[in-house]
């Protein structure tokens, strides 16, 4: 199915973005990859995911806080590839503080990184879709777009307002062949989780193995972290035909957490 299609997944240098990544290049999906990082490190993924799969993968370091660079990514995509046929807006950054010392600029690029450039990546890659009259859009949400925790009061901002959009994206785009849908894992054990655990520790004076049991893991019934390959998958599925139908939603992989 891929036919010479391509993915453009933000925040793919490392963690979920770049598992979703890997697992549409291995069907057949040319990449393009964006985000932040050793240069070095970068290329010699970009080289390796090109490699092992035998797709075109590019990368462009869009700043995902930048409107006018994150439609240079969209442009950067359709002048390699031809085209910009599928969007993983997963790229999301995270900071836990109270509301009352949440600082004011962590707001601000909390929710243009984690919000507002998927509204930036789907403006600019709409118009091609439509004209193609096929596309597909998966915005990488999370447990917390369905459900809030404490000191987070940013990124769960973001993530509800993800779903949000989604929503609104998929009954406007409906007619034109294509879809938009929300992904919303629960904890995934990537360096952004990684990082969390000894300033949650910290923030609620108690252990680092406490946090991962009694904080990430408590609500998620399975007692394991998901992983990038089970994300993955599903976004495959949810570009192929036989997934035409689903549009809108927001589909949970979260170990039972919202089931709650």
């Amino acid at each position: 199915m891929p036919d010479n299609k391509t993915a453009i997944v933000t925040g793919s240098t490392s963690g979920i973005g770049l598992g979703i990544a890997r697992a549409l290049a291995a069907n057949g999906y040319n990449i393009m990859l964006n985000g932040f990082g050793d240069e070095a490190e970068i290329e010699a993924a970009r080289a390796g995911l090109a490699d092992e799969c035998g797709v075109g993968v590019g990368y462009n370091g869009a700043d995902m806080t930048r409107p006018e660079e994150i439609a240079g990514l969209v442009e950067a995509a359709r002048t390699e590839f031809g085209a910009a046929d599928i969007i993983v807006n997963n790229a999301g950054i995270q900071h836990v503080a109270p509301v009352d010392e949440f600082p004011i600029d962590k707001w601000d690029a909390i929710i243009a990184v984690n919000l507002s450039s998927a509204f930036h990546m789907i403006r600019a890659a709409l118009p091609g879709m439509k004209e193609r009259r096929w596309g597909r859009i998966i915005n990488l949400a999370s447990a917390h777009g369905l459900v809030a925790s404490p000191f987070k009061s940013a990124y769960v901002s973001a993530k509800h307002g993800m779903l949000g959009l989604t929503k609104t994206v998929a009954l406007e785009a409906a007619e034109f062949g294509i879809t938009c849908n929300a992904i919303c894992p629960g904890y995934v054990l990537t360096p952004l989780v990684e990082k969390q655990i000894p300033e949650t520790a910290k923030l609620r004076g108690i252990s680092e193995e406490d946090v991962v049991r009694d904080v990430m893991l408590e609500a998620q019934a399975t007692k394991e972290f998901g992983t990038v390959e089970q994300l993955g998958a599903l976004a495959v599925f949810l570009c192929s035909d036989d997934a035409a139908q689903i549009t809108g939603t927001a589909l949970p992989v979260d170990g039972g957490w919202t089931a709650h």
